[in-house]
């Protein structure tokens, strides 16, 4: 498995992160057998969140985990905090009482990544501080990160804290690509052109952040998966089938294959919990797409090149 760098830390990766969302739907001995595999194929970086099942899944994980024959050090956790009902919360005693609670969850010391999760419009930076200096010194998070934030998000956060920003989750892929549009139609009267995200890409580029790449294979939020929807996208799954067939792979590896060829050197978080289709976006982790290859999938998704 290729590895990447996890922020400015000197700590590498895999470049394929097993997504945790959706493994309540496994019973504890399916899901032991999900994590075996993924450790066995170098798959040993989980990403979840305290919300995701209500914090079944956390849970689920931290038991399973107990029946494979793996110590907690084979493993990279990241879980993410701050999403409450009805509001983001980045205030200091929610941070450290999500954390405790993960902890317990996963049944682990600690973290190797904390992520807060959707920026706060009521954030307090200086508690976000306070917060990570206690988690850090306790050893209960090795390193923070953020998720869905815009650069001067990041930068009113790096005022106060001390930690580095090692990750921003960010939703990214064929289909949803106005990080790379924003920048190629820079200046023009085009939809592309919109900036919606402050030009996080470049930032997290110059700032050594790891760009996590969520929900790769959607299109929208949350509005389906681009792969075989040859009705909304016709000649991007004609270019994908076509580099598949070259490659010996699926569409599925090459739309991975596409994400990881970026030279920001993005993470791709994979959330399927069928082993079959890890072993797709794993086959396509392993190919090197041509500059060609890549833009004609990214032109076939609807893009321009102006």
């Amino acid at each position: 498995m290729k590895k990447i760098p996890l922020g400015s830390g000197g700590v590498s990766v895999p470049a394929v992160a097993v997504g945790c969302m959706r493994i309540a739907k496994l019973g504890r001995r399916d899901l032991t057998r999900h994590i075996s595999f993924c450790v066995e194929h170098g798959l040993n970086f989980f990403d979840h969140a305290d919300i995701y099942g209500g914090g079944e899944c956390e849970e689920l994980f931290g038991k399973a985990f107990e029946d494979t024959s793996f110590c907690r050090e084979d493993i990279f956790i990241q879980s993410k905090c701050g999403i409450r009902e009805g509001m983001y919360d980045f205030s200091k005693e929610h941070i450290l009482k999500s954390v405790d609670g993960i902890l317990s969850r996963l049944n682990t010391d600690y973290l190797d990544v904390l992520v807060l999760h959707r920026p706060d419009a009521l954030v307090e930076p200086e508690e976000v501080a306070e917060a990570f200096d206690l988690l850090e010194s306790s050893g209960k998070v090795l390193r923070f990160g953020v998720s869905n934030h815009r650069p001067l998000q990041i930068e009113l956060l790096k005022r106060c804290i001390s930690q580095p920003i090692a990750v921003n989750q960010l939703q990214f892929g064929a289909a949803f690509s106005t990080m790379i549009s924003s920048g190629i139609e820079a200046n023009m009267l085009t939809d592309g052109a919109v900036d919606r995200d402050g030009g996080v890409l470049d930032y997290c580029r110059l700032n050594d952040i790891t760009i996590q790449a969520w929900s790769p294979f959607l299109h929208g939020f949350f509005k389906g998966v681009f792969l075989g929807d040859r009705e909304n996208f016709p000649k991007l799954n004609e270019t994908l089938e076509a580099l598949a067939e070259k490659y010996g792979v699926t569409p599925t590896g090459i739309a991975a294959a596409w994400v990881l060829r970026h030279p920001a050197g993005i993470q791709l978080i994979a959330g399927t919990t069928k082993i079959f289709r890890l072993e797709e976006i794993l086959a396509g982790s392993e190919i090197n797409l041509s500059r060609k290859e890549w833009y004609d999938i990214y032109l076939s998704a609807g893009h321009i090149l102006p």
